[in-house]
């Protein structure tokens, strides 16, 4: 199995809202079968980010309190993005090209009540690209995001790995 760090990009934007983020970190990169790989991200401090655009290497501190982990399963076909924190938000997307997927949300909660409640939401991902050799240089997810007959928006995640 090949396992690399590499410097990473990314971008997340809205088409219809005023949403805008740009981040730089480092990730590691898990080839897991010929196209399918597990890229994860830890300690990525969105707090840190600016509206419009940051750099999350100067935002990460060993202190910091905003510990997460993401975990993205990639293929050609379909991605798979969780974030785990210990004590906020966490969330799971699943989307494959043309195909209503599933986003999840939910709080890690030391209350009872709120541990087991989750926001379920669709996304139909309109395009989904993987461009890269042996290990994936860029990925491109367009999507929209539905409640019931409400669309939420359109949204463009792109990811590029130096």
């Amino acid at each position: 199995m090949l396992t690399q760090h590499r410097p990473i990009s990314i971008s997340y934007l809205s088409t219809n809202l005023n949403l805008l983020a740009q981040l730089t970190t480092v990730a590691t990169i898990y080839q897991r079968h010929q196209d399918s790989f597990h890229l994860v991200l830890k300690n990525v401090d969105f707090h840190g980010v600016e509206k419009h655009t940051g750099d999350n290497q100067q935002g990460i501190s060993s202190t910091t309190s905003h510990k997460n982990l993401i975990w993205l399963e990639i293929s050609p076909y379909r991605v798979i993005m969780t974030q785990q924190h210990h004590s906020q938000l966490n969330y799971r997307h699943f989307w494959e090209k043309g195909v209503y997927g599933v986003s999840r949300y939910w709080l890690n909660s030391k209350e009872e009540v709120l541990r087991h409640q989750k926001i379920h939401l669709r996304n139909f991902t309109r395009n989904l690209t993987m461009i890269g050799g042996i290990i994936p240089d860029s990925l491109r997810i367009d999507y929209e995001l539905w409640s019931h007959n409400l669309n939420l928006g359109h949204y463009i995640l792109h990811l590029e790995i130096n």
